[in-house]
């Protein structure tokens, strides 16, 4: 599982920036788009370090990324319900297989999946002024 990890961080450092996709955005010129499951937070863990070394805010639009640099910005939109918002990337994860991201309880919230606790998603860096 290591070596995944460690080709796709030597993949992004030759790629000079780009993550995934076809077209670089206005979030740092990383370019970045994919589908699949999101989760959240638990609200057990409000107030413990992230990976970033801040603490994790169940307020605050942030998210787990499993790879992308600290502070990228990205949209998420739910595909069920159309809803979305911009989250900031500020700790690693998510750890349970089959998922892409992991979301802050109030970014679960303006996604609208609260009560299902995961959702099919599109991930795109932006700019958080989109």
């Amino acid at each position: 599982m290591w070596r995944r990890h460690w080709l796709l961080a030597v993949l992004l450092a030759l790629s000079s920036h780009t993550a995934v996709g076809n077209s670089p955005m206005d979030s740092g010129g990383l370019s970045y788009d994919a589908e699949g499951r999101a989760s959240y937070y638990s609200s057990r863990l409000h107030g413990r370090p992230t990976a970033s070394g801040e603490e994790y805010d169940e307020t605050a639009l942030t998210a787990a990324h499993p790879h992308l640099p600290f502070d990228t910005q990205l949209c998420i939109t739910n595909l069920k319900n159309g809803r979305s918002t911009a989250v900031r990337v500020n700790d690693r994860g998510p750890f349970v297989g089959g998922r892409i991201i992991d979301v802050s309880r109030a970014a679960a919230r303006e996604l609208g999946m609260l009560r299902a606790g995961t959702a099919k998603v599109k991930v795109e860096a932006c700019s958080m002024d989109t």
